[in-house]
């Protein structure tokens, strides 16, 4: 039923809820304390769901909320089939399901395929002796014959990503912490190991995954060495993991393969999508929606995360990406995660909200990162209160992810309204004024801003599944014409503090301000060249 569908979605004119609906990212353990543990779970988001409908999101996406040791957070999974007791139990996820979908909104979750937690059963197995039926289930490899590593692989998180394992005299290995064994995807077995973890979820009604790490999932059959970068600003000794360049321990051929089945098993189910977490360049990462586009429907594109936030840039590095979409590929964006500095403190403060109209009026399913919607900014973390593993392991390079995981800064009273207790990471000092509360009642707040952003994508198809045009972009400004049937929108977007003028290159345009950054511009009429403050964007309906 489902495959039909999604294969003649965009020649019939029909969209589904993941094209033309906003996505909302949730890290479980900060965005509400129910029970005064000061982390947040379940109940505590159930809570919540409220002031989501009231945002306008479409769907809730949960980064990890299964048993896990914690080594990472969530992302070394012990249990792909249960919750962990910090976020509450089953009970209080099918009700948070239920409470989901009784708001017209769709819940996905995070899934982790390509490593396991090193406390899973699945790697106890494995690495209780060579000859266990699990033993294939992970990498493992002897050293070489001079003693030394496999390879020359390096762990994203520091150091090496091969662990000596005593017992069974080899070692394994591991991309992220050598918590997290990596699983070994040419294992059939493993293979449907996995997928019968997703019918679990699926049969329970949940509406997709986002698929964590999905580039890394296969590795060279021959585990050939890395190439060193020509760019990198470290010595090989400094095992920092961009010396390298990951040509063999990451984006092989055969995860295509790997992509296809989960896509096979997803279209199962009706109306259910699947969305890969992949840091590619463009042309490498539209190949993830697959031959025939039975890949991911929708491999993240961070492009507006890790470019300069420089208007020519972007401006090309939209183009690229339009020009590279397969035929029925459907465009995304994302301006923040749990594993990059939030965009506030990215871009500043005054271009947050010239980040947000462009998140929210380019073509393609948008994805919010939780408080982006207030303006949140990375919280500086005290050296010893750093819990994040990524920051503990290279603490000279300042790459903590703890800042941008802080607690949302929901109301003035104690702890932002989190939690009545400490909370597992500090909040900003002036939470007490950068808040929802008191951002609701601000009718210029960054708050009020996004509601009336997304109310606008809503009411306009022009703006969530029209046509995306370029029009004119310099130093300073981006703008382009989102168009369906004869709605017609044109987005100009100052992206540095000085004023900038629009000059048109498609004849004249005039129409009327429908939002600005500026909000006493809003209704204001305005054609031929059209002047911007600094820090300033308009969304303008033309005549």
């Amino acid at each position: 039923m489902i495959e039909q569908a999604s294969t003649e979605t965009l020649s019939e004119n029909r969209t589904l809820w993941w094209q033309h609906g906003v996505v909302y990212q949730i890290y479980p353990r900060s965005f509400q304390d129910s029970n005064g543990d000061g982390i947040g779970d379940l109940k505590g988001i159930i809570s919540r769901l409220d002031y989501l409908q009231w945002l306008g999101i479409d769907c809730v996406w949960l980064s990890p909320v299964y048993p896990s040791p914690m080594a990472d957070f969530g992302y070394d999974i012990s249990d792909y089939q249960g919750i962990h007791p910090l976020f509450g139990n089953m009970d209080d996820f099918d009700e948070l399901l239920s409470e989901v979908h009784s708001r017209g909104m769709k819940l996905l979750l995070d899934l982790v395929p390509n490593h396991t937690s090193d406390q899973h059963p699945w790697f106890l197995e494995s690495r209780s002796s060579r000859s266990n039926p699990k033993r294939d289930w992970y990498i493992w490899q002897d050293a070489r014959e001079d003693g030394t590593l496999p390879n020359n692989w390096l762990s994203v998180f520091g150091g090496n990503a091969w662990e000596w394992d005593e017992i069974t005299g080899q070692y394994y290995y591991h991309a992220f912490l050598k918590e997290q064994p990596d699983l070994n995807w040419r294992n059939p077995e493993v293979q449907q190991a996995m997928l019968d973890v997703m019918r679990f979820w699926l049969d329970k009604g949940i509406d997709g995954f986002r698929v964590d790490v999905m580039w890394h999932m296969i590795k060279d059959l021959q585990l050939r060495d890395n190439p060193p970068s020509p760019d990198s600003k470290f010595n090989p000794e400094d095992l920092i993991y961009d010396h390298y360049i990951p040509v063999y321990s990451t984006d092989q051929p055969e995860v295509h393969d790997i992509v296809r089945m989960m896509r096979d098993l997803t279209d199962e189910y009706d109306e259910r999508v699947l969305i890969g977490e992949i840091y590619l360049p463009i042309e490498k990462l539209v190949t993830y929606y697959g031959q025939d586009n039975r890949g991911a429907h929708l491999p993240f594109n961070f492009q507006l995360l890790t470019l300069p936030w420089q208007s020519q840039q972007i401006a090309l590095a939209i183009d690229q990406y339009e020009a590279a979409l397969p035929a029925q590929g459907w465009p995304n964006w994302v301006l923040g995660n749990h594993d990059k500095p939030r965009i506030a403190s990215r871009i500043g403060k005054s271009q947050a909200k010239v980040a947000a109209m462009m998140l929210l009026t380019l073509r393609g399913t948008p994805t919010i990162y939780y408080g982006d919607e207030i303006g949140m900014r990375d919280v500086p973390i005290p050296m010893n209160e750093i819990v994040d593993p990524q920051g503990l392991n290279m603490p000279e390079l300042n790459v903590s992810r703890d800042p941008s995981r802080t607690p949302m800064q929901w109301s003035s009273e104690i702890n932002g309204g989190f939690s009545q207790y400490k909370p597992w990471l500090r909040l900003p000092y002036n939470s007490g004024r950068v808040n929802v509360e008191v951002q609701k009642q601000d009718p210029h707040s960054m708050l009020r801003f996004y509601t009336k952003l997304i109310a606008l994508r809503k009411e306009h198809a022009a703006l969530n599944i029209g046509t995306y045009t370029p029009e004119y972009s310099d130093e300073q400004l981006i703008s382009y014409v989102r168009e369906h049937s004869d709605s017609k929108f044109l987005v100009i977007l100052n992206l540095s503090h000085r004023p900038g003028y629009f000059r048109p290159r498609n004849g004249n345009y005039k129409g009327t301000v429908v939002l600005s950054t500026e909000s006493e511009r809003n209704g204001m009429q305005v054609e031929d060249i059209i002047a911007l403050g600094g820090d300033e964007a308009l969304l303008i309906k033309l005549s």
